[in-house]
């Protein structure tokens, strides 16, 4: 088993396994957040339930954390090693003629997703574990919407944010089919795989740009 994770299909099935992962996350996360649109209450409520539950703190979010780091480490890796395997320059090689400008530069936009990442876990994630388990504050189970909403009064953030969706749903729509061919499970089912990609491409990232512009505009 370790030697076919070694071997370079056996990466590809696992950098497929991270995908699917991270984007049952995507969708889970999206689906909290686009309470905060319609109800702060309900918002608060499922929201606290997420922050302390010791299922998703303690086995659920390292496991995250484990996906992110590999996905985006395995990704380097792989683009490194099929470049190398070229043996020629990137920019002289013909892929435009049978790839999309996307497939080709899954990297550069990779890169711009890992720093808004960064930029995400130091609004949140970094602030729970403060309040939690450093200067420990008294749990305020209303809390979750107003520290929300602040994130989003500075504009050059919200800016961020849509910019690093934008690529997100284009890193997504080569992403989503090439997950499932890496698995080999496109047979017969290809096209229906990539229109569901591309819904999913452009429904959550573009919702969650909805939920960033909603709360700057309508901040009080």
């Amino acid at each position: 088993m370790s030697r076919f994770f070694k071997s370079s299909i056996g990466r590809k099935v696992a950098m497929a396994l991270s995908a699917f992962f991270l984007m049952i996350f995507l969708l889970q996360h999206f689906a909290i957040n686009i309470l905060s649109v319609f109800s702060a209450e309900l918002f608060n409520e499922v929201s606290h339930f997420m922050g302390t539950n010791w299922l998703i703190q303690f086995v659920m979010q390292p496991v995250l954390i484990f996906a992110i780091i590999y996905h985006f480490i395995m990704g380097f890796v792989l683009e490194l090693k099929n470049k190398k395997a070229q043996g020629v320059p990137y920019y002289k090689n013909n892929g435009a003629a049978n790839s999309t400008w996307m497939s080709r530069n899954m990297i550069y936009s990779g890169l711009v997703i890992l720093a808004f990442l960064v930029l995400h876990f130091a609004d949140f994630w970094v602030h729970e574990i403060n309040v939690k388990y450093i200067n420990i504050a008294p749990t305020d189970p209303g809390r979750y919407y107003h520290e929300l909403t602040e994130k989003f009064v500075p504009i050059w953030r919200v800016v961020f944010y849509s910019v690093a969706f934008v690529l997100l749903g284009l890193h997504l729509a080569h992403g989503f089919t090439s997950a499932f061919q890496s698995i080999g499970s496109t047979a017969g089912r290809k096209r229906a795989l990539q229109k569901l990609g591309k819904a999913y491409s452009i429904i959550i990232p573009l919702g969650f740009i909805i939920i960033a512009l909603y709360h700057h505009f309508n901040h009080h």
